[in-house]
């Protein structure tokens, strides 16, 4: 008995989990539509920026034809994706003539090197911080730091990382300003990115505490004696962990993509810095590509958080499992009409 109601659990986690990546499939068809109608109706050309503005209309006009830039806009997006789905080629660089994928891969470490030490920056101290500000509502610590959490919300990345290099490399020089030769190069980056992320963790992990304490359940464990590190950690923390989990996911996909001015700032080689710098030659498959790449990893990103929900929270899969048996019933339902 046991063991059929755990397969029938693990039927359902699959089951789940295809239907998750299953609707990946429109997501990304729809960001790579939007992104491609937004390059190809955007201004300037690439074979001119290829060639320079001494070149004649006569080579501008070959050297789009070899690129196939005068195909029209449903020719060329079905070609690419034709490509993308039967060759798993996302196109050349226009700039380097290598293929974007390569370039793609090559650079991907240094932004997911990035967005993880960011996101551990940002994970310790928002939820330290959260926690705290909740067990200490209106305290003076609580005040102090919802204040900071509004600023760090507020304050641009590229703003951040200028006043962090001011004053950490040109004033005080402690560390350097740009690159990635060595673990300090890192550290400024890091902290630019992870403490503005932290302050969304800690703002969710407040109020999402701040639920959960005043329910019953909190009290009768308190009555019991239990100690309030225990009760605040097992009981508390526990049950507040959907939304802040939620939270963190959502905010490590978008540390995959929104590191791209950071990355300009410090002169880090990572997958934002390359798109930045292929939106400005117009090198069109390079900008595709890192999209859609990184559009990839925010979806298995959100995929990850869905399948960590179905052993937090059992609910979830209880919830699809219901769904599933309403939808045998009315079928069976639909079929005894019939006959």
């Amino acid at each position: 008995m046991f063991s059929s109601a755990l397969a029938e659990k693990e039927f359902y986690v699959l089951k789940y989990i295809l239907h998750r990546l299953l609707a990946m499939i429109p997501v990304l068809l729809g960001i790579l539509l939007i992104v491609f109608t937004l390059m190809f109706f955007s201004p300037g050309n690439p074979a001119r920026q290829l060639l320079g503005a001494n070149a004649s209309e006569e080579a501008v006009w070959q050297l789009e034809e070899q690129l196939g830039l005068h195909d029209g806009f449903f020719v060329r997006f079905f070609n690419y994706l034709k490509d993308i789905v039967f060759h798993f080629d996302f196109g050349t660089s226009y700039s380097t003539g290598h293929p974007v994928m390569e370039e793609v891969l090559a650079r991907f470490p240094y932004t997911l090197k990035l967005a993880a030490w960011s996101a551990s920056i940002a994970i310790v101290l928002g939820l330290i911080t959260g926690i705290i500000s909740a067990v200490r509502q209106y305290s003076t610590f609580d005040n102090v730091a919802t204040v900071v959490s509004l600023i760090g919300v507020s304050m641009p990345n590229f703003w951040q990382g200028l006043i962090n290099i001011i004053i950490f490399s040109v004033a005080l020089k402690w560390l350097p300003s740009s690159g990635s030769y060595g673990p300090e190069y890192w550290i400024l980056p890091a902290v630019t990115l992870g403490t503005s992320c932290a302050a969304s963790v800690m703002r969710t992990t407040r109020s999402s505490m701040l639920e959960v304490i005043r329910q019953d359940y909190i009290r009768m464990a308190r009555s019991k004696g239990q100690s309030e590190f225990i009760v605040i950690m097992k009981h508390a923390f526990k049950n507040a962990l959907i939304p802040i989990i939620t939270v963190i996911g959502n905010m490590f996909g978008s540390l995959l993509g929104g590191s791209v001015l950071v990355e300009s700032v410090f002169a880090i080689p990572g997958l934002g810095k390359y798109m930045i710098d292929a939106i400005s030659e117009r090198d069109y498959p390079v900008v595709l590509g890192s999209v859609l790449f990184l559009a990839v990893c925010f979806s298995l990103v959100n995929l990850l958080i869905d399948i960590i929900y179905c052993f937090i929270d059992p609910r979830v899969i209880e919830q699809y499992r219901k769904e599933g048996l309403k939808k045998k019933f009315v079928a069976k339902e639909a079929v005894a009409n019939e006959a």
